[in-house]
């Protein structure tokens, strides 16, 4: 469901029933081990169902699940969920503009036992306080925490198997928070490019992935005063998803677009343009 349409009420509903089971299921379980797993798994469940908010945009109430995924994590004594909540955590915060809030989240999962013997998780999580500095507006941390994430990932075997709620993580996904971080921090110019290497490394499956960083593109071109190709590149967002719902955080990076394109762009005919073309399917895709 995640992988179909992203962030949704049922997605949502879907992962709280499972976590629901698990924790049934642990009721009747015998054994210590398979107790904890089934934590585990209701702690995985219930992070998702966060993780459906973060998506759509829906932050309220996406902190309690958040809350509840992080006690049964820890009823589990398992790192890899411990993890994946306190990346989510830093996602809700910067999302909410709790910047300091976000790089400490950033921080408790780059102390995490995953990340302390997997690259790739201490990678992400390194990529995740990139950007919280980033907002905070710590260029230099933000540029050494990026710097980590670069050789930290490039120790890891991104062919191995691992869990599906870091599937997406790789080096695409890198230059994608590259993009962010080089966009905040003042180099438009770099990040233009972290995002054209983003969509060249990306699968072809992840088409939310795709336009979403289509969108970062967009920006990077417009903080460098490149209006007529910005707007052309963030109207590929739209054939991209070719109908299909946007994310609310694609669509959260489409209005900060038209905020800056009307502070960049106020009289330029191609602004006013996009935005009679795209207001609306923007605003209910």
């Amino acid at each position: 469901m995640d992988a179909e349409r992203g962030g949704h009420g049922a997605l949502e509903q879907a992962a709280l029933a499972g976590a629901s089971e698990a924790l049934d299921l642990q009721k009747r379980s015998t054994t210590q081990r398979v107790r904890q797993r089934l934590f585990a798994l209701a702690s995985d469940f219930t992070a998702t169902a966060a993780w459906s908010l973060i998506d759509a945009g829906r932050l309220d109430s996406a902190g309690r699940h958040l809350d509840r995924a992080l006690t049964l994590a820890g009823l589990a004594q398992d790192p890899e969920t411990t993890m994946q909540v306190w990346n989510l955590r830093a996602m809700l915060a910067r999302q909410g503009k709790r910047y300091a809030e976000a790089v400490a989240a950033a921080q408790a999962a780059r102390a995490t036992a995953a990340a302390r013997r997997s690259p790739l998780h201490a990678s992400l999580a390194h990529g995740r306080t990139a950007i919280g500095l980033a907002y905070q507006g710590d260029q230099r941390g933000a540029l050494r925490s990026l710097g980590r994430a670069e050789e930290t990932l490039s120790r890891a075997d991104v062919t191995a198997p691992r869990p599906s709620w870091i599937a997406f993580y790789g080096p695409a996904e890198l230059y994608s928070l590259t993009a962010i971080v080089r966009d905040v921090v003042g180099n438009p110019a770099e990040a233009e490019a972290a995002a054209y290497r983003a969509l060249a490394a990306l699968p072809a499956s992840f088409r939310r992935n795709r336009a979403h960083t289509t969108a970062r593109l967009a920006l990077a071109q417009l903080h460098q005063g490149e209006v007529e190709q910005a707007c052309v590149t963030s109207g590929e967002v739209f054939t991209i998803m070719n109908g299909a719902p946007l994310s609310g955080r694609t669509r959260q990076m489409l209005g900060d677009f038209q905020r800056d394109l009307i502070t960049l762009a106020p009289s330029a005919r191609i602004a006013h343009e996009w935005m009679d073309r795209y207001r609306t399917e923007w605003s209910t895709l």
